[in-house]
């Protein structure tokens, strides 16, 4: 991919056959939690996406070990960034190690995340790394669409229905085709599950459907609040899911938090702060780390 791709300038150019960084990402996870019956503004559904990202992080860095070792030894600048390179490896994996060991994420996961930047570490000691960058997490928005992909990116879903403006005239209308797993996932019946959704189609909403009990409500719950419904995730929900992956990401993250139009400047600020406090949380609980080890 760095050898044959074209750059828009000879500096970029340059950087990317120094350091050969790659963006690795996924889409999907906001569909993927609620299949498993998982609010995504919780703690079990961060914790799910935590160790997720992490196999995804850890295993990319592992190959790129591999790669390394096997098909002409570590990106351009790796010998002048070993020492902190090693480092952020590291803390990468410190941050593996305490990813909380819940119900909600299964045991062997958060196994697999933990060994596998053991495995990454271990290897990167060797023969270093091949990529100085491995992951990002980008938008995926029509990609995402063309693959059938109920949410985008690291994003819940905007809504469980929504409308896509066509470039020439009219609306397609999507229907979110993982709530019935989501349904049977939280022990609903084939007919409820049914009267469930004849409800959201009429509707647009899950609020107030048949069956449906109130503390599952939070597992459909949104980016955007639905025209006949109430609730949503609140805009610091997704701050938090930034805040949890974020340990497990080489590059940047394009998320939107989705304040509503009438937020004011305070909450805009809290917002910033929130985010900058999650990252100084990040980093002390690091520094903590580097002086134990």
């Amino acid at each position: 991919l760095v050898d044959n791709a074209s750059y828009p300038t000879p500096k970029i150019e340059e950087n990317s056959h120094k350091f050969r960084p790659l963006g690795l990402g996924y889409a999907n996870l906001g569909a993927l939690l609620m299949s498993r019956g998982l609010a995504y503004d919780s703690d079990e559904g961060r914790d799910y996406a935590a160790a997720l990202t992490a196999i995804m992080h850890g295993e990319a860095y592992k190959q790129s070990s591999i790669v390394a070792r096997d098909h002409g030894g570590p990106f351009a600048s790796y010998d002048e960034n070993r020492e902190p390179f090693l480092r952020v490896i590291g803390k990468h994996r410190d941050a593996a190690y305490r990813i909380p060991t819940d119900k909600a994420v299964p045991a062997d996961m958060v196994a697999a995340a933990r060994s596998v930047y053991d495995e990454a570490l271990e290897l990167g000691e060797q023969y270093g790394y091949r990529n100085a960058q491995v992951t990002v997490l980008a938008p995926t928005g029509t990609i995402a669409f063309m693959m059938d992909c109920d949410t985008t990116g690291v994003e819940p879903d905007i809504a469980l229905i929504k409308y896509k403006k066509l470039v020439g005239e009219g609306f397609l209308k999507i229907v979110n085709q993982t709530v019935p797993a989501a349904l049977k996932k939280l022990g609903y019946s084939a007919e409820q599950t049914s009267e469930i959704l004849d409800y959201l189609t009429e509707r647009e909403t899950i609020e107030g459907a048949p069956h449906i009990k109130p503390e599952h409500l939070s597992v459909f719950d949104c980016a955007f609040k639905p025209a006949n419904g109430t609730r949503s995730i609140h805009y610091m929900g997704h701050v938090r899911m930034m805040g949890a992956i974020q340990p497990f990401i080489s590059g940047a993250i394009s998320k939107t938090v989705n304040m509503p139009e009438a937020a004011t400047a305070v909450e805009i600020e809290t917002v910033y702060l929130e985010g900058w406090k999650l990252g100084l949380k990040a980093i002390a609980v690091y520094r903590d780390n580097s002086k134990r080890s």
